[in-house]
């Protein structure tokens, strides 16, 4: 899983894991792009670079820490960065149209009273919604290295401002190609299509209060995928023999990450 390279620079001798596209020269420091890892099929077909920067994305941490409530006051006060990288994270956008159809299950109350008693009626609904929506540059992590659970919260990005991928984009950065396809991802695009597809048809039962049970059939026609490098600024800090990882979307600064709990605050 890992190949041999030459930096131009010094010449000094590089091993590098088969999915890294851009990384820095460990003799001279300087930012050394594998060309054969985007080129040909596995050229990206667009990139959206950073916009935001490295002192950014540490006062964007500083502020993730701010008006925390519960976060140890130690962690506050004595909290520093142990790493911070910037890369861009090989990522699908799909695009496809998905078709719905929800049977649901549900009922409505009415209460009224009189001076002896108070009545209740329910009335039950077998509720049907059905319809179609167009799902555009749903993006999906395309690196089995990268958590979901950092890259999905860090949307939405802007695709207006994607340009035509130039490997000069990654010089300074790190990068990584993917090593999942969209064969390989093909299941987590259904689930977060349906999703979203089901998000829209429940909010259409108000103001029936929906009941356990019911149907649902969602399915996505074949689309198309573009191949992006989103720019995600990523920082790493140490807490209690823990590191704890943090992100930065480099395009519009929305940063996301865990903090850790001061338990004693929490009994309080």
């Amino acid at each position: 899983g890992q190949r041999h390279y030459i930096c131009h620079s010094c010449g000094g001798e590089i091993i590098a894991f088969d999915t890294e596209a851009a990384l820095s020269c460990p003799w001279c420091g300087n930012p050394v792009v594998l060309e054969d890892q985007v080129s040909g099929v596995l050229k990206p077909d667009y990139v959206i670079p950073f916009k935001n920067g490295k002192e950014e994305a540490k006062e964007a941490f500083y502020s993730h820490l701010k008006g925390k409530k519960l976060l140890p006051p130690v962690f506050r006060d004595k909290s520093h960065i142990d790493e911070i990288k910037g890369v861009y994270v090989p990522v699908w956008m799909f695009t496809s149209t998905v078709k719905a159809r929800m049977d649901i299950p549900a009922t409505t109350s009415f209460v009224w009273s009189d001076n002896r008693y108070t009545y209740t009626r329910i009335s039950h609904y077998r509720l049907i919604r059905e319809g179609h929506m167009e799902v555009v540059n749903l993006p999906v992590d395309g690196s089995s290295k990268m958590s979901d659970s950092i890259m999905e919260p860090l949307g939405p990005w802007n695709m207006d401002e994607a340009v035509d991928f130039k490997t000069a984009y990654l010089s300074g950065f790190l990068a990584d190609r993917y090593d999942l396809g969209p064969e390989d991802i093909s299941g987590r695009v259904l689930e977060r299509a349906r999703a979203s597809c089901e998000k829209r048809l429940l909010g259409t039962t108000m103001p029936y209060v929906r009941r356990g049970g019911g149907k649902s059939s969602i399915s996505s026609t074949s689309g198309k995928e573009d191949y992006v490098l989103l720019p995600v600024w990523l920082l790493r800090t140490k807490w209690e023999g823990k590191d704890w990882y943090y992100a930065m979307n480099g395009q519009n600064g929305k940063f996301v990450g865990d903090l850790p709990l001061d338990r004693k605050l929490l009994l309080k």
